[in-house]
């Protein structure tokens, strides 16, 4: 690197470093304030809005002045690692995901629930085929891809709501999001055991329905067969919905 090319670099360092806090870095000498002004606003309001467009119950649960105040430190302290704006949003929830402390302790989780609607909306996958006349106890099974079995310590479909609880409940939330056919991303309430079964299936695909139900009952210290007729009839209702398949079915 030329001498000219690393004061270049250097001088724009300082000046996006400044950008992404001014108020703890000093701007670099020779520019004028006014119009560093001008691109401390343009840069922070475009993240803001973005930001604010992709996440708005969590705006709401914490109200304007504190949601700002936390895209201020996301914007001095993240370098990003995506130049895409489709992808900022997976990046913010990473970073709430790491941040020891947050304005409100269910923030990581309510972002990442609503990040999973423009996630799935924008994922390229294909639904599974129809699955024919099929036994889930006794086939190989697989997971669409298009549908995702989720569980959180909040129930954050309820969050930003009036009655939204202020203390963590007892019982996690378990929730099911799938893009169906019309394009439509739909989430539904599902019991913590059938997201854990969903889960091993998306995880350890090729068993049979019958070798899932005994796996999840040891897990949760219960009898080998305490889940086949409950756990039988979940699973119809998810391979006729089309949220599981059998493993050798055609792409």
């Amino acid at each position: 690197m030329t001498d000219a090319a690393a004061t270049l670099r250097a001088q724009q360092h300082a000046f996006t470093a400044h950008l992404r806090d001014p108020q703890a870095v000093a701007a670099p000498a020779g520019l004028e304030p006014r119009r560093l002004a001008v691109y401390q606003r343009l840069l922070f309001n475009n993240l803001l809005g973005l930001l604010g467009n992709g996440f708005p119950v969590c705006v709401r649960l914490l109200g304007e002045p504190a949601w700002s105040a936390l895209v201020r430190r996301y914007f001095a302290t993240h370098r990003c690692q995506t130049p895409l704006f489709t992808e900022l949003a997976a990046e913010f929830v990473q970073w709430l995901q790491a941040q020891p402390q947050l304005p409100h302790p269910a923030l990581a989780e309510l972002a990442h629930y609503e990040w999973v609607e423009t996630a799935l909306y924008q994922l390229s996958a294909a639904p599974l085929p129809p699955p024919g006349d099929i036994d889930p106890l006794w086939v190989p099974l697989r997971r669409s891809p298009l549908a995702w079995p989720l569980l959180y310590q909040w129930p954050v479909h309820r969050l930003g709501a009036d009655d939204a609880p202020t203390a963590l409940p007892a019982e996690p939330t378990g929730l099911l999001v799938r893009r169906e056919a019309d394009g439509e991303v739909r989430f539904a309430a599902l019991s913590p055991l059938a997201v854990y079964l969903l889960s091993s299936i998306g995880d350890q695909p090729g068993r049979d329905g019958h070798t899932y139900l005994q796996q999840l009952a040891a897990a949760h210290g219960l009898p080998e067969d305490a889940l086949a007729g409950p756990g039988a009839a979940l699973l119809q209702q998810f391979l006729q919905a089309g949220v599981i398949g059998p493993l050798d079915a055609p792409p």
